[in-house]
C-alpha cells in the first residue's frame, strides 16, 4: 500500500529537469538530500503567492531547490544562494541557467553561510523569502539572521526538521539533533513569527515574520 507521500507524488508528472538535477548530484558524488518534490512545488507556490522578489537560500547543493524557488519569483526578482563549497555552487549555477535563470536572476556567495549572512547584514540587504536547508547545527543561527534580514511579512521555510526521525527520538542527542530541536522550538514560540510545522516527508517549518 502506498504511503501518503507516494500517493501524492504519483498524481504529478515527473519534472524532467529536476530529475536531471538529481542524476547530476549522484554523478558528482554529492549527498542526495534535495528537498522532496512535494515541498519543492510548495516553495514555488509560496514564492508566487507572496509575490516575493528577493529570496535568500541557505544551502544550494545542486540547484534543485533553487529552481523550485526561482520558478515562483516575481518578474525582475532575484535569488541569492549561499553555499559552502564552490563546486556545489558551480553545479547549481549551471542547472539554474538550464532552467532559464541566468546571472541577472541568481547570485551565489561561496563560503561559510554565517560569514555571508554577516556580510549581507552589513550591506543592509533585506529579503522577503528565506529557505534554510544547510548544516543543521547552525539552523538556530540561520533563523535569527533570517528574522533580522527580513522585510515585514517575509516567509521563512526550513527543511528536514525531523532529521529522518532523530528529532523525535529521545535517545538521539547529537549536536545536529539538539540544534534542530532548538530551531523548532524557536520557530514555534518566537513572538516575531507566526508559524506552523508540516509533518510530511522529512518535515518543513514555515513562518511569517510579523
Amino acid at each position: 500500500m502506498l504511503n501518503q507521500e507516494e500517493y501524492s507524488e504519483q498524481l504529478y508528472t515527473e519534472d524532467q529537469l529536476l530529475l536531471d538535477v538529481k542524476t547530476a548530484i549522484v554523478a558528482a558524488g554529492m549527498p542526495e538530500v534535495s528537498i522532496a518534490p512535494g515541498y519543492g512545488r510548495l516553495l514555488g507556490m509560496l514564492v508566487s503567492i507572496s509575490r516575493s522578489s528577493r529570496i535568500l537560500e541557505i544551502g544550494a547543493l545542486g540547484g534543485y531547490s533553487g529552481i523550485c524557488l526561482s520558478r515562483g519569483l516575481a518578474p525582475g526578482g532575484k535569488l541569492t544562494s549561499l553555499e559552502l563549497k564552490a563546486e556545489y555552487a558551480e553545479l547549481a549555477r549551471g542547472h539554474l541557467e538550464q532552467a532559464g535563470f541566468g546571472s541577472e536572476a541568481v547570485e551565489y556567495r561561496v563560503g561559510p553561510a554565517l560569514d555571508s549572512l554577516k556580510q549581507l547584514e552589513a550591506e543592509g540587504a533585506t529579503f522577503d523569502f528565506f529557505f534554510i536547508d544547510a548544516d543543521k547545527e547552525n539552523y538556530p543561527n540561520y533563523l535569527e539572521y533570517a528574522i533580522r534580514l527580513a522585510q515585514p511579512g517575509a516567509i521563512i521555510a526550513g527543511d528536514n526538521i525531523f532529521l529522518r526521525g532523530r528529532t523525535l527520538n529521545t535517545e538521539k542527542n547529537g549536536p545536529a539533533v539538539q540544534a534542530m530541536r532548538r530551531f523548532n522550538e524557536m520557530i514555534a514560540s518566537d513572538d516575531r513569527l507566526t508559524s506552523t510545522l508540516l509533518p510530511a516527508y522529512d518535515g518543513l517549518a514555515l513562518a511569517v515574520v510579523k
